[in-house]
């Protein structure tokens, strides 16, 4: 049997719904490798699985090892937990998994601006990729198709770029090390 059909993604799903972590399951969490922590919107719950269903997908395929998904109520609500899990210091990127469709008010603008701004603030503040895979569209249609649709899997898109992104501050540490490391010779 080869090494690619042995391999499996592990997937640690946090929902404060439900008590799913059993006895010793944190202690899988750090370890060599790639960890990517998600945080998934509930609003628009019909959208939001099918790109965390993209986003797990893609993980599995680039063999990530270990993948944390937090589940918060909506997509105002992203920016605190992402922030919260920047604080651990344990993961080497995080995803912001939502959808915010256009309604008849200005709430949409409101949630999308907030939404946005907060995770470019997590991402600045705490020097690790933070990846907006959130869906700010002006109809259903529009998010169905974004979200494994003929518009593709912005769930799995947001994957691919944190990966990129990780491999980018990779090589930028390296480069920063190799600079110190210069200059004290």
């Amino acid at each position: 049997m080869s090494e690619e059909a042995n391999f499996e993604t592990d997937f640690l799903e946090l929902n404060h719904l439900e008590n799913q972590l059993e006895e010793g399951e944190w202690s899988g969490l750090i370890s060599e490798g790639s960890i990517f922590g998600i945080v998934v919107s509930r609003f628009n719950s019909e959208i939001t699985a099918r790109l965390l269903e993209g986003a797990k997908k893609a993980c599995a395929e680039k063999k990530i090892k270990q993948v944390v998904i937090f589940h918060v109520p909506g997509a105002v609500e992203i920016p605190l937990a992402l922030q919260a899990c920047a604080k651990l210091g344990i993961f080497h990127a995080l995803i912001a998994l939502g959808a915010v469709i256009r309604g008849e008010t200005t709430h949409y603008d409101y949630v999308c601006e907030q939404v946005s701004a907060g995770c470019q603030q997590v991402m600045l503040e705490h020097h690790l990729p933070v990846i907006f895979g959130v869906l700010t569209t002006e109809n259903d249609a529009q998010a169905l198709a974004r979200s494994g649709g003929d518009m593709g899997n912005k769930g799995a898109e947001a994957v691919e770029a944190a990966c990129e992104m990780v491999s980018l501050m990779m090589s930028i540490d390296q480069m920063e090390e190799a600079l110190k490391s210069e200059q004290e010779i």
